[in-house]
């Protein structure tokens, strides 16, 4: 019996020679490397007491390093958690208090903020950063050897926390078979092989920079360009070397506004991939006219890692997020009967698939709420699947605003708003109100110098919306707050614009 995610890159590897990763340092990490460098960063671990099972935190800057620990943790048998580099003390203490975690490891110039939390929750502090750190030293100072720890498709590989748009953040158990079989599935959907070069300038605290990016690149043997974070200039280059690329839509969106970008300086490139956040369809139209590449969207979340995607071969038709991959089941769910609704109708989509997780850490009452009883998980995105088979997001199912006894779907509303001139994107929201329950508001971001205003909008909207479905306010705005992977945060937008109709109200209007 041997470590199962791991057995199965090994068996896929290429030349021990054959380039992994590219460092913008100028160093080339091989797939020797690869596996000599994850051996000594699995001994560290096991010399500071990881058993199989144990957590290993982790909350540090983008590095070769980073990634070779992730593979560590996996080949010494415990579990990988990585955390977002922009939680603050306050909320890592919540992960550590909830994860327990056997070792906790963080950048060395956060170590003295954050050494109590570890202390408190019973986790060993070590600290790595670029090139340096305590467990870099212990790993350096280890063997290169190391005999893969026994591990089963159905054990443990990661514990991912959800980005806590609703309470608190839960953690979402990955298992082995759960990275693997996503990872061979979009292997071959996107025809990954040998001769790809990665773009990777995407975290890797997340899904989409670890597993989706890191895991293909392993399973198809294939080599990247680790960049430490999205920058146009790094892209454009280290662009000559890739054949594709994976990104957020901010990517597209700023990679669109240099002048750089043309179909000749991507005419060498094979693929372009979005995710993470919905991508508009006119940066959809606008890249294809600039670079002659259709992007590819497709759609995953925290527990279940990719569930759909446009086709690689075949219509990538902008505004939908693509098929079921094979082996994944989708359908969409009338939300309060669960009772399975037909093409082209608005409701749950639930998923269903070897990629979808084990359940939440230590929340078996919220595991069992989200999970129906034939095993289709309630992922809380509202869709609808087309006379095509094309998957379509609407929003999540606590976005949806029910006004005077009617739903709005943001996502139409949004859609309208966007194809106005000067309108670079909108956010629409769900307000309490005190006579429809809540009011539809639509917050817009402008283009500079465009000739916008609240007014202007909502008249446009007259004749393109049912009277219900009409914003009561507008509002014009510079920017939309977003999150690391450049989604836009309703509920802060919820949070902000709380009070306006109660002060309407007040104010006599």
């Amino acid at each position: 019996m041997g470590n199962h995610l791991f057995d199965l890159i090994k068996a896929r590897m290429p030349a021990p020679t054959a380039p992994f990763a590219l460092l913008d340092d100028g160093r080339t990490y091989s797939y020797a490397d690869m596996v000599a460098v994850s051996a000594r960063f699995a001994n560290a671990l096991m010399a500071l007491g990881v058993k199989p099972g144990d957590r290993v935190a982790v909350q540090v800057e983008k590095s070769i390093e980073a990634l070779m620990l992730y593979l560590g943790t996996v080949r010494a048998g415990a579990i990988f958690l990585p955390l977002n580099t922009a939680y603050t003390p306050a909320e890592i203490e919540y992960f550590l208090g909830d994860a327990e975690p056997a070792v906790f490891v963080c950048d060395p110039a956060k170590a003295e903020a954050l050494n109590p939390f570890a202390d408190k929750a019973g986790a060993k502090l070590e600290t790595l950063g670029v090139g340096t750190g305590s467990l870099l030293d212990k790993a350096n100072a280890a063997s290169a050897e190391f005999a893969d720890i026994a591990r089963v498709a159905d054990d443990l590989a990661a514990i991912l926390y959800t980005s806590g748009t609703t309470g608190r953040s839960k953690g979402a158990m990955l298992s082995h078979d759960n990275l693997a079989s996503n990872a061979l599935a979009l292997v071959d959907y996107w025809r990954f092989t040998k001769a790809d070069v990665l773009l990777h300038a995407l975290p890797i605290f997340h899904t989409h920079g670890l597993f989706v990016a890191t895991n293909v690149i392993l399973f198809a043997g294939a080599a990247m360009i680790l960049l430490p974070k999205f920058d146009p200039e790094q892209v454009f280059k280290y662009l000559p070397k890739a054949t594709s690329m994976m990104g957020v839509p901010t990517f597209y969106v700023r990679l669109l506004q240099d002048q750089r970008l043309s179909k000749e300086t991507t005419k060498h490139m094979r693929l372009f991939v979005s995710g993470s956040a919905p991508l508009l369809a006119e940066t959809h139209r606008e890249w294809r006219e600039r670079t002659g590449h259709a992007i590819l969207e497709r759609y995953g979340m925290t527990e279940t890692n990719m569930n759909t995607s446009n086709p690689y071969d075949g219509d990538r038709v902008a505004g939908t997020v693509g098929f079921p991959l094979p082996g994944v089941l989708a359908r969409v769910t009338d939300p309060e009967s669960g009772k399975e609704l037909a093409r082209d109708e608005i409701g749950m989509i639930e998923v269903k698939g070897p990629n979808v997780f084990k359940g939440y850490w230590r929340n078996p009452e919220k595991t069992k709420a989200e999970f129906r009883a034939d095993g289709f998980f309630i992922t809380g995105d509202l869709g609808k699947i087309d006379p095509a088979g094309y998957v379509h997001i609407v929003g999540r199912g606590k976005d949806l605003i029910i006004t005077g006894g009617y739903n709005v779907y943001p996502k139409e509303v949004e859609a309208e708003i966007d194809d106005m001139p000067g309108v670079i994107e909108s956010a629409v929201i769900g307000c309490p109100h005190p006579d429809f329950g809540e009011g539809v508001t639509a917050v817009v971001v402008a283009k500079p110098g465009a000739d916008i205003s609240a007014a202007g909008i909502a008249k446009a909207l007259e004749q393109r919306l049912a009277k219900f479905k009409q914003p009561k306010q507008v509002f014009v705005v510079a920017d939309l707050p977003r999150n690391t992977m450049g989604k836009v945060q309703k509920n802060l937008l919820r949070e902000q614009y709380k009070d306006i109709y109660a002060k309407q109200l007040k104010a006599g209007e």
